[in-house]
């Protein structure tokens, strides 16, 4: 028996068949290299700096990319003279995209995990002030015992972008962003008091109460909004807060102390900065009892990738150092201290 086809269901039947076979095609001519060549120009935002991160000439990028397209047969990238612009296909691309540079960083952090001697390059950003005060000695040993990692520390105040900007770990103070690429390791939990010069306050009087600070000439902390932090002090269930007159302001917590050290007026600081001043006389604590919130260091991390055993290595020299007996005593001195303590402390995630 002869079945007959309706020319109307043979052409469906052709366009089934051609589809498959297309995608078949597509899936054995794609290229997983171009993928990842893809996902590094979307992330960093320049045909340069991806092809500076993949060691490629920018002319090889930019031929692969194209080729990519054209396989495709849909534009990945609008380009301009300023920016690239990642189109609506190339977004959903991008997505898979992104899953074969995980995948190939995986393999690569997990044969780099497998070295007995961690190496390579570690990119490493952190606040200047935590650099130059707290860490010239860990990071002194922890060149010296890994030599064959070559350290590369971008001292800045903004919070860089870990993964666009392709850096391995940041040190960061404060509470944290939610982000779901990144993972944290609480490092060191910092208290504060108020600190002044014993020159200063013969010129102007110790504060007897924080609402005395108002009279007084402020060194104050800028945040990223170009705003002064504003003064938040507790003695048990008392709590005061205000923004003093200001004579300095300033983002970096170290030029402060150095400013207050001078005799220019009365600053926030953390007890560990400012510890070797205290004990030199140099520097006097003033309203005892009243406590400025503690500071946490958070290292920050990629968290959707196997960690490289270079930054596990640098990691744990942090935390060897701040859970060292000088750390410690340094702790438990500013414990001692009337009202001292370390407060709340924000769970590791």
């Amino acid at each position: 028996m002869n079945i007959v086809v309706p020319e109307s269901d043979r052409k469906i039947q052709n366009w089934i068949l051609l589809f498959h076979y297309s995608i078949k095609e597509l899936a054995m001519n794609l290229q997983p290299n171009d993928l990842l060549l893809f996902a590094r120009i979307a992330d960093t935002g320049s045909f340069s700096r991806a092809a500076q991160r993949l060691g490629l000439p920018k002319s090889t990028v930019s031929r692969r990319l194209a080729a990519l397209e054209s396989h495709l047969g849909e534009r990945l990238l609008l380009r301009t003279t300023r920016k690239l612009t990642v189109t609506d296909f190339g977004h959903t691309v991008l997505e898979h995209a992104r899953q074969v540079a995980s995948e190939v960083e995986a393999a690569e952090s997990l044969a780099q995990h497998r070295q007995i001697e961690p190496a390579g390059r570690l990119r490493v950003s952190m606040p200047s002030d935590f650099a130059n005060i707290v860490l010239p000695q860990v990071l002194t040993e922890f060149i010296a015992r890994y030599p064959s990692i070559t350290l590369e520390v971008d001292l800045t105040a903004r919070r860089v972008d870990l993964i666009g900007e392709n850096f391995d770990c940041a040190i960061r103070m404060g509470d944290l962003a939610d982000d779901a690429t990144l993972a944290a390791r609480r490092m060191a939990v910092f208290s504060h008091g108020v600190y002044a010069s014993p020159d200063y306050l013969k010129r102007r009087g110790v504060p007897p109460e924080p609402e005395a600070l108002m009279e007084h000439d402020a060194l104050r902390l800028l945040l990223l909004t170009g705003e002064p932090a504003p003064w938040v002090l507790t003695r048990g269930e008392a709590r005061w807060e205000g923004i003093p007159p200001g004579r300095a302001t300033a983002n970096s917590p170290e030029l402060l102390i150095r400013l207050a050290h001078q005799g220019a007026g009365i600053a926030i600081a953390a007890d560990h900065f400012v510890e070797p001043y205290v004990r030199a006389g140099e520097l006097v604590h003033v309203l005892a009892g009243w406590k400025p919130p503690v500071a946490t260091a958070w290292a920050v991390f990629p968290g959707r990738r196997l960690m490289p055993a270079r930054t596990r290595a640098f990691l744990d020299a942090l935390q060897a150092a701040f859970a060292g007996p000088k750390y410690e005593a340094r702790r438990a001195h500013a414990r001692q201290q009337p009202g001292r303590g370390d407060g709340d402390v924000r769970p590791e995630r």
